[in-house]
């Protein structure tokens, strides 16, 4: 488990709002990243994306950087735009980014000795401070 899935873990533990909106928070930031790389695989800029859509740079870059309410009709037009398909996808809550987390987290406690075990050394204190080690 990396620390960034440790840190959610632990954050979602303590409080329930982040749990409850964390998924929705990074599908969307998720959602941006994947339409600036379709754009950016077409070898497209934003203002030629905007050209093709009808509307203005700034828009293309507001559905990239803050994809947070964008109509389903809207991300079928910027995908045709970039020469690309829309393709959807529903899963279960259970499969999000906190949940996994948690499950990695709650796995990793269980499999970790006892902290009396993990702290143990093998040569007393004592040896460790005459030896500077």
């Amino acid at each position: 488990m990396d620390d960034l899935d440790r840190f959610i873990a632990e954050t979602a533990l303590q409080h329930p709002e982040f749990r409850e909106s964390y998924d929705r928070g990074y599908q969307a930031f998720h959602l941006g990243l994947l339409l600036r790389a379709a754009r950016d695989d077409a070898k497209l800029t934003q203002a030629q994306v905007a050209a093709r859509l009808g509307t203005h740079k700034s828009a293309i870059s507001r559905m990239e950087n803050h994809a947070e309410d964008i109509r389903l009709s809207t991300l079928q037009r910027y995908a045709q735009a970039v020469g690309c398909i829309l393709k959807l996808e529903l899963m279960p809550e259970s499969e999000g980014t906190v949940e996994k987390a948690i499950r990695g987290y709650q796995e990793e406690l269980a499999a970790a000795p006892p902290a009396s075990v993990r702290t143990r050394r093998s040569k007393p204190a004592a040896q460790y401070a005459e030896h500077g080690d």
